[in-house]
């Protein structure tokens, strides 16, 4: 059985996967609006870098149809109060403003009617989403190859279908590894305060009949030292041009227990993820979220009353703990992504 779309487009109606009810529910949020995309990725329905870029560039292509419009001009001026809204939503993951990007240029190109502009944003859109899922299995092929048979790897977070278009990186990679028999065991952080790892990439593997142990964040050193673990594969919101990544929370700790016990640490994004503009991680700009998604459970408190918390979403990994990137263009080492666009 495989996972449900995470989000498809139809009849000028964006539906997308609610993540925030799975494994329990699963139910599609309809997106009409560019508005409702920019709700659907701020309250995380959607979440995974590579996912967040699709959906924005659907959003862009239903302000085009939102309403009529009376002259040119007013369309143009609300697709690009669209892009403003949605690239203001999350700001780590740059999978987002490359797709806007691309949305961005699709209008400057436009030189006919609004009906025409509408179609042409909806074109690219789906050249997105089409894109990503083959750039993903071309990720999971490369990266199968650094795996030996009957590997045991350990993953964070969810950078699966959930969290692309489709098939996934890290998890792309572990697919494509595990059909060639060279997967025995993955091991999952349950990855708080979200539980992505729990709720969502078990879930995943168990569709995919891919055997996986749950384990909370906090045990994978035990792990690391005691159970023969092989690798850890990861995936990135954003690669800065000397190789630091930015990943879920809790990837850098993973990164110094695996090269404490020298396991390699494989980060698998698309090339779309790699910032050339941003020099190392210490110029990442890192979200931070509401102290309630570490202070409540299903709205339930887990913590004293007038406790403070912090969330960040995201944290770096330097470059010197990353054995290598795996991109749809192949395998690199992190000091090859300043010249990953002639590479």
């Amino acid at each position: 059985m495989t996972t449900p779309k995470t989000l498809f487009f139809k009849s000028n109606t964006l539906y997308i996967l609610n993540q925030l009810l799975l494994p329990g529910k699963v139910t599609y949020v309809r997106c009409r609006t560019s508005h409702d995309v920019a709700r659907a990725i701020r309250r995380m329905v959607i979440r995974g870098a590579p996912a967040i870029g699709v959906a924005a560039a659907f959003g862009v292509a239903l302000a085009a149809n939102e309403r009529r419009f009376r002259s040119a001009e007013e369309l143009a001026a609300r697709v690009r109060a669209a892009i403003r809204i949605l690239a203001a939503t999350r700001p780590t993951a740059v999978n987002l403003f490359w797709a806007l990007t691309r949305m961005e240029r699709v209008l400057c190109a436009w030189a006919k009617g609004p009906s025409e502009l509408a179609r042409l944003l909806e074109k690219e859109a789906f050249r997105i989403f089409d894109e990503d899922i083959a750039i993903n299995k071309r990720i999971g092929s490369y990266g199968a190859r650094l795996l030996k048979g009957r590997s045991i790897v350990l993953t964070h977070c969810n950078a699966g279908a959930l969290a692309t278009a489709g098939y996934g990186t890290a998890l792309g990679v572990i697919r494509s590894a595990y059909r060639q028999g060279k997967i025995e065991l993955v091991y999952v952080d349950e990855t708080r305060p979200y539980l992505q790892g729990a709720r969502l990439t078990a879930w995943e593997l168990k569709k995919e009949g891919i055997p996986f142990v749950l384990i909370t964040d906090s045990m994978a050193g035990h792990f690391m030292k005691t159970a023969g673990i092989n690798a850890v594969l990861v995936g990135a919101d954003r690669i800065a041009k000397n190789g630091d990544t930015a990943n879920k929370i809790g990837t850098y700790s993973l990164s110094i227990l695996a090269k404490y016990h020298r396991i390699p640490f494989y980060v698998a994004a698309p090339v779309s993820t790699v910032d050339l503009k941003t020099a190392s991680g210490r110029r990442i700009v890192i979200e931070e979220r509401s102290s309630d998604e570490v202070l409540y459970i299903h709205q339930r408190s887990i913590a004293p009353n007038g406790t403070t918390a912090r969330h960040q979403g995201f944290d770096v990994t330097p470059h010197e703990n990353i054995t290598a990137i795996i991109t749809e263009k192949g395998v690199f080492k992190p000091s090859q992504m300043k010249n990953i666009e002639t590479l």
